[in-house]
């Protein structure tokens, strides 16, 4: 009788964790604020259910509550928890200082990320006074084959691998988006030619970007880093190999500081 006691209240409290996660990823960057309504209709479940978990959240710390809005958001036990996470990577805890000081030398936006599953997640973000941005990208995804991280991230895979990663055609974002295998397959050979990758208006317009592969002691690409700002301060027709020398000489510092030593760095041609 204990034993299916204890097999009930475990199965109960999983379910518990898993509606409570349910609710936290409800929210998102487009709907950052949100009622006990619409939390209702966005995770299915019952309405007091949601208020008795919400309520619990609150007090925990992983929502806030606006009086006077009647608004839900995430709380700072969530930001808590998203630094210890970022602190314990070894990417970000070698790449956040050389990030940083690629901002501030080229006055462009510097990224760091990692491929997770089929898209890219946002470790690092700076912006230079040439490249400001209204909200930093950390821990934002992106999408693998319309943005310069996304082609470094994965320029190593072979056409089998990227189709079981992504299939072969893919969502178009702007006319300049690549949406075929094929031809996200001719753009990855050119990242490794070249060592580095190039984004211009693929994945929003007026925007550019230029990214490296960053690599471990193994030799394997484990994140990318990038600089990006506005078409007209990345300048790519006039700037490029100057983007891509110092793009790829960061890179190379953080990829050494993984543990990395290769025997010929790859120059921009």
């Amino acid at each position: 009788m204990a034993a299916r006691v204890s097999a009930r209240e475990s199965a109960g409290g999983t379910q518990s964790v898993e509606r409570a996660l349910s609710l936290l990823s409800a929210f998102s960057e487009e709907r950052p604020e949100r009622r006990i309504s619409e939390l209702v209709a966005a995770t299915g479940l019952g309405q007091s259910t949601v208020s008795r978990l919400v309520g619990a959240l609150v007090t925990l710390g992983y929502l806030s509550h606006d009086e006077r809005s009647g608004l839900y958001s995430v709380g700072p036990q969530v930001i808590t928890l998203a630094g210890i996470g970022l602190n314990q990577s070894p990417v970000h805890q070698q790449s956040r200082q050389q990030a940083q000081n690629l901002a501030g030398a080229l006055g462009l936006g510097a990224n760091v990320a990692e491929r997770h599953g089929a898209s890219m997640f946002y470790l690092c973000n700076f912006e230079g006074p040439s490249a400001p941005r209204p909200s930093t990208l950390i821990g934002r995804e992106g999408p693998l084959h319309a943005t310069a991280m996304g082609k470094a991230l994965i320029s190593e895979l072979s056409p089998a691998e990227v189709g079981e990663l992504l299939g072969t055609t893919y969502a178009r974002y702007t006319p300049h988006t690549i949406t075929e295998l094929g031809d996200l397959m001719a753009a990855l050979k050119e990242v490794r030619q070249r060592g580095y990758a190039t984004e211009v208006e693929e994945l929003a317009f007026g925007r550019a970007c230029l990214a490296a592969p960053l690599r471990d002691r193994t030799g394997r690409i484990v994140a990318a880093l990038s600089v990006s700002g506005p078409l007209s301060t990345m300048n790519l027709a006039r700037r490029q190999n100057e983007l891509a020398m110092t793009v790829i000489e960061y890179a190379d510092q953080i990829s050494s500081s993984l543990g990395y030593h290769a025997t010929a760095t790859a120059l921009p041609g």
